[in-house]
């Protein structure tokens, strides 16, 4: 059960706020001033807290001053409840890190609406992501759908693709951000000599060429529809105000992000320097997890040179190693299709 702080001096809308916050399934603390009202703040540590402006002993921004100034209560999402309704109030609490204002007198569901969004994004400010793009994808999604980003399906245009279409190449300028609501899409690159070398296979739930928009660079790779796709575009300029307009999301954006370059490097030694075998197997593994999220009940319907090219190696040498592998027990290969059946040992060859 999630707690929640009321500060309020006024005492029947103190009590009917508390009673309001009861009866929506949350834990209230109440405070009738701003100093008692910090004193509980660093005594039970609430989830949020909802704050009057004008009050005696210690008004809200002061009570604001004190919960972003202490490490324990710094994070805690805090919203003005207030009668003043001036810009250049609006404007003195938000520069000082309010999340929210709700301007007296207030609808009930505006309050729990308001509340409701402020938890969601404090869940997803202090859930710990995979340092990596899969946790750069679920990041971006959970900010989607805590609210931090308009209904991106509601507001921007979604595109029906092929198989074998392109979405972008190498060299040209981004102008979207793109979410793949339906279908597989491959990142790769060309070598001088024609040969492809896939970078990464995504699917429902990523984003894909955000890396060149939080560049201001031209596409590094290109990026070709795997199967029959539906994809979300975000302009560039809507997704950099959704990032940078929240320093929070893009602080923890910014070190997903950077992170994630460390992922591509270790995949880039593990093709120098592992065996054939071991680059199969992982590579497998990784589709398998795009493909199959949910478990092993599924075959892999992607070609045998889209995974020789995500391997790195040559489309014989991968056919090789499939058959070995199959006689081992550790895949099944059935009308073309790949099925990993012990994903386990898969995962741990020696060799």
């Amino acid at each position: 059960m999630k707690r929640i702080l009321v500060i309020e001096d006024n005492a029947d809308i103190r009590e009917n706020t508390a009673e309001i916050l009861e009866l929506a399934g949350y834990h209230v603390f109440t405070a009738e001033n701003g100093k008692v009202g910090v004193h509980i703040a660093l005594k039970e540590l609430p989830d949020l807290v909802v704050c009057d402006i004008m009050m005696p002993e210690l008004d809200g921004y002061g009570v604001l001053h004190m919960m972003r100034k202490n490490p324990d209560t710094k994070n805690i999402p805090l919203i003005f409840l207030t009668a003043k309704t001036e810009r250049s109030d609006f404007r003195k609490g938000m520069e000082m890190g309010a999340d929210d204002y709700i301007t007296k007198p207030y609808e009930e569901i505006e309050l729990l609406n308001a509340i409701e969004v402020r938890l969601k994004k404090s869940e997803v400010m202090d859930k710990n992501y995979p340092l990596s793009k899969q946790g750069i994808s679920e990041f971006l999604s959970d900010v989607n759908n805590a609210g931090m980003f308009n209904k991106l399906s509601e507001k921007f245009d979604i595109e029906a693709y092929t198989k074998k279409q392109c979405l972008f190449q190498e060299g040209k300028r981004p102008k979207f951000l793109y979410y793949i609501l339906k279908g597989k899409v491959k990142e790769y690159k060309l070598h001088e000599d024609g040969k492809e070398y896939i970078t990464d296979i995504l699917s429902e739930g990523d984003f894909i060429g955000y890396s060149a928009l939080i560049a201001n660079n031209s596409y590094e790779n290109n990026a070709m529809i795997l199967e029959d796709a539906e994809i979300l575009h975000i302009p560039r300029e809507d997704f950099l105000q959704m990032i940078y307009g929240d320093i929070n999301v893009a602080n923890r954006f910014i070190q997903i992000i950077t992170q994630n370059v460390k992922e591509k490097e270790e995949r880039l030694l593990n093709l120098a320097y592992s065996s054939l075998r071991i680059r199969v197997a992982k590579s497998l593994i990784a589709i398998h997890k795009k493909y199959n999220l949910e478990g092993n009940s599924h075959s892999l319907e992607i070609s045998r040179d889209d995974i020789a090219h995500y391997v790195g190696t040559a489309t014989e040498s991968l056919i090789r190693t499939l058959s070995d592998f199959k006689a081992e027990k550790l895949v099944e290969i059935k009308e073309g299709r790949i099925k990993i059946i012990d994903i386990d040992k898969l995962d741990t060859l020696l060799y």
